[in-house]
């Protein structure tokens, strides 16, 4: 046990909370404390997931953020990738001819709209929407970029298809219903894990990832030890090696906590 990565949203933060439970942060703090690596790896930037983590520096210290365009080990960021602001504009303006549709970019933890309503934004993912702020397209290239619509799965998937086909050289995924992640290229979650590992020099079997979902899917195919919760989508739970309980019933916690002490809990 060198390095632990886990996806955050229903993984180890239960649906309808805030924050991360304080029984996963120690979790955390008490593997890092005997020499891991830990910390999340997600869709969402520093800020937001440190604000997850009711501020715990300690627990985001070590990071993959936003699909893997960002690395952090030690509080310091050791890779960053980004998103042509030329591929915004190309985007911006295919949702724009889309019903409900529209796209953001990020400034850190700063939402910017620079496509569709902020009403339809609030409808796929309320937090993000209700902070936005109207904005143009970047000048610059942007690390963080989402797709969205106000509207239900099979809408979510065409307007991802149809993204994919018009950008080749990006790369788009589904987190949830009316949300749609971007990255560069063959550069994902699982690219980024293998980087830290690299970065870190910690052999393949040393490495865990834990997750639930469709986004997590790159993670879980490309670490030897990876492991879904028993509420991970049939995609994940089909990926993973090895499973464990569900994220309500803190079974990640329960896991760190039992690799910290030298334990194997996991079962295929």
């Amino acid at each position: 046990m060198r390095l632990i990565l886990t996806d955050i949203d229903r993984t180890i933060l239960p649906y309808g909370m805030r924050s991360v439970p304080r029984r996963t942060r120690e979790a955390m703090r008490g593997a890092i404390s005997r020499g891991c690596a830990v910390g999340p790896c997600t869709g969402r930037a520093l800020a937001w997931a440190s604000i997850l983590f009711d501020g715990d520096d300690g627990c985001v210290s070590t990071c993959i953020a936003t699909n893997g365009l960002q690395v952090y080990h030690a509080g310091e960021k050791v890779l960053e990738k980004t998103i042509p602001a030329e591929c915004v504009r190309r985007m911006a303006a295919l949702v724009s001819e889309l019903p409900h549709a529209g796209l953001v970019y990020f400034d850190d933890a700063r939402p910017l709209l620079c496509a569709g309503t902020a009403e339809d934004l609030t409808a796929a993912f309320p937090r993000y929407g209700k902070i936005c702020e109207p904005a143009g397209l970047p000048a610059h290239d942007v690390v963080k970029v989402n797709a969205f619509v106000a509207g239900d799965d099979a809408q979510t998937r065409e307007l991802a298809r149809l993204l994919s086909r018009e950008l080749p050289e990006l790369d788009f995924d589904v987190p949830q219903t009316g949300f749609t992640n971007i990255m560069p290229k063959g550069w994902n979650k699982g690219a980024a894990a293998l980087y830290l590992r690299d970065y870190l020099g910690v052999a393949p079997e040393d490495v865990f990832v834990f997750g639930d979902a469709e986004n997590d899917l790159t993670m879980l195919e490309a670490v030897e030890n990876s492991v879904a919760v028993s509420n991970a989508t049939p995609a994940a739970a089909e990926a993973a090696r090895w499973h464990i309980g569900a994220c309500e019933d803190l079974a990640v916690a329960d896991a760190i906590d039992a690799l910290s002490r030298g334990e194997f809990p996991f079962e295929r």
